[in-house]
């Protein structure tokens, strides 16, 4: 009797320490992806390589670049259709050349909105092609791209993968994300390597089934939903799907925490360095 409740006390330690590994804690996420959105878009002119800079010495870990196509079909980083809101200009991108675009302030309406923020060097910064910044970041930096509007811009997803390929971007290093099911599976098809990312909307209820996930599986490596949606169950429904998570965007450092726990892979912050100092304490405990 006596060797029987040894071997069940044994037993159960051994699931007590297999259980506590397998919750999500904070030792679970030191690769943790620290994601500058636009890069650290809360201090600097969101989309400027100043921007993509100042995230990389916050500490991010991989750079978000939105994607848009000008008229005469050149990739450049931009979030919205039109250029109104973040330069002196008018005009939907699809409709403006790239030296039209080249001749835009894109660093000033930050200055404007952010009088605490703004720094002289970022009067007159430009809007950067995906090849310009390929260029000053290399193929060994990090890379978070999402594709715009693909419907829109003909074909998008080839000349990123063209790009991808000229300069060297290994598959590890490079995230793809769009809302769009159909542009990822086109990009799927094109390299089938590329780890793709299938963006949720911010409308969708805080619930998603494993029927969806599985479906979604056949073509990504994992969901980007919006960070206010998520609930620990959906997280681990995500997780138990075998997919990663990385909400967006994500700019309280209470809710950083909450979601380090739940268990997410990582997320978008426009303040990379509030994330990177949660990680930070996060190693060192």
């Amino acid at each position: 009797m006596t060797i029987y409740r040894t071997l069940l006390i044994l037993a159960a330690a051994v699931y007590f320490v297999f259980a506590l590994f397998m919750l999500p804690s904070s030792a679970d996420h030191r690769d943790l992806l620290i994601i500058a959105h636009r890069g650290a878009s809360g201090y600097a002119p969101e989309h400027t390589i100043k921007a993509y800079e100042l995230g990389i010495k916050q500490g991010g870990t991989y750079t978000e670049i939105d994607l848009q196509m000008t008229k005469d079909g050149t990739l450049i980083a931009l979030h919205d259709e039109t250029v109104e809101r973040t330069t002196n200009g008018k005009g939907l991108v699809k409709q403006l050349t790239l030296t039209q675009i080249k001749k835009l302030d894109a660093g000033s309406s930050f200055n404007h909105l952010n009088p605490k923020r703004a720094k002289k060097e970022y009067e007159g910064l430009q809007i950067p092609t995906l090849e310009e910044i390929f260029q000053t970041f290399g193929s060994d930096h990090r890379y978070y791209i999402e594709v715009k509007a693909p419907s829109h811009s003909g074909e998008m997803e080839e000349k990123l993968v063209e790009l991808i390929t000229r300069y060297d971007i290994k598959t590890n290093h490079i995230y793809i994300q769009s809302f769009s099911k159909d542009s990822l599976q086109k990009l799927k098809q094109l390299k089938p390597s590329l780890r793709l990312i299938q963006l949720l909307p911010s409308h969708r209820s805080g619930f998603i089934t494993r029927k969806q996930l599985k479906a979604i599986s056949a073509y990504a490596v994992g969901v980007g939903p919006n960070a206010r949606l998520l609930t620990s169950q959906y997280v681990q429904t995500v997780k138990t799907a075998g997919l990663d998570i990385h909400p967006y965007t994500v700019n309280d450092a209470k809710q950083m925490k909450r979601l380090i726990k739940w268990g997410v892979d990582g997320m978008f912050t426009d303040y990379p360095d509030r994330l990177a100092h949660i990680v930070k304490n996060i190693k060192e405990k």
